[in-house]
């Protein structure tokens, strides 16, 4: 099944033009979730939309958008007025300019898509596309509508498409100076910065995903593993944050009393290999009594199924 696109429009850079699609390129659809359930009945919560003053439920047709001025004051604003806005950026994205990578603030960083030609025509004009932002190394910048919202949009190079990361305006970024202003101004010694980089020399390596595992969620399905095998939930200690009298002995200590990057490696290496995570979940839910056999491994669309079960 073809993955759903978010949007559908065209990508135009000056007279160019061609159709594409633009797809999340993340997904969260993996990770355990829960309901909310009635504690003494074990059934659904179910949410309903009701009038704030006569408490009486209000049908989808009857809701519409509105802006509040003050306490019991509110603009309304219907769909179609909405649509009339008529922003060109919500079926164009209009390559506006090019910047350098490093210009772009991380904490402008939304999220990613994945930007790909729609249909069999307009591959020729959007490799082109891809293919000069990818020789002048520069970061495009457009503009797309999404959720009824006008979004600045950073399209850059990947394989064969190109992939759009979401911006956000000046407005929705916080000043620094609001939490930074009172932070005392220390000075570090030569020595702690040597024991320190020493440490970090002993922890360097290179970002491998695929090594990273996902504790929190493994703890979720091993305890709602236990909950459905009946046995008993032991509370676990809280870790405690340990008050450093002496920096420098604490420096010290995390390396070994002086121990070399290159002694401590092998140390760190000894045993198991490192794990590898698995593409989508890492660890499965134990499966429901007579459907299988424990030692069979479950396959993927199964464990969906029966999360929803559970």
């Amino acid at each position: 099944m073809d993955p759903r696109a978010n949007w559908k429009g065209f990508l135009r850079l000056s007279l160019v033009t061609c159709p594409v699609a633009l797809y999340p390129a993340t997904s969260e659809s993996e990770k355990v979730s829960f309901n909310q359930l009635n504690r003494k009945t074990g059934h659904r919560i179910k949410y309903t939309k009701v009038d704030a003053d006569t408490g009486e439920e209000v049908a989808n047709e009857d809701i519409v958008k509105g802006y509040k001025v003050d306490t019991d004051t509110f603009i309304e604003v219907s769909m179609e007025e909405l649509e009339n806005v008529a922003l060109e950026s919500t079926r164009t994205i209009e390559i506006d300019e090019f910047v350098d990578r490093t210009e772009i603030d991380p904490r402008y960083l939304i999220r990613p898509y994945y930007l790909r030609p729609d249909g069999k025509v307009g591959h020729d004009a959007f490799a082109v596309i891809r293919e000069t932002i990818r020789e002048m190394n520069k970061v495009a910048i457009g503009r797309v509508v999404l959720t009824n919202r006008e979004h600045i949009i950073a399209l850059e190079p990947m394989d064969k498409g190109l992939m759009g990361t979401l911006l956000r305006y000046p407005y929705e970024v916080r000043d620094p100076a609001e939490y930074f202003d009172d932070i005392q101004d220390v000075k570090v010694t030569k020595d702690m910065l040597d024991l320190a980089k020493h440490i970090v020399n002993q922890k360097a390596g290179h970002f491998e995903p695929d090594k990273f595992e996902d504790q929190y969620e493994t703890a979720l399905l091993n305890l709602i593993n236990q909950k459905r095998a009946g046995k008993p939930i032991a509370a676990k200690d809280r870790p405690r944050g340990e008050n450093v009298v002496d920096l420098m002995d604490a420096l010290r200590k995390s390396i070994g009393g002086g121990t070399t990057a290159t002694a401590a490696a092998p140390k760190k290496a000894a045993g198991k290999k490192p794990k590898k995570a698995a593409s989508g979940q890492k660890e499965m839910l134990m499966p429901i009594a007579g459907k299988k056999p424990a030692k069979e491994a479950p396959t993927k669309s199964s464990v969906k199924s029966r999360r929803k079960s559970a």
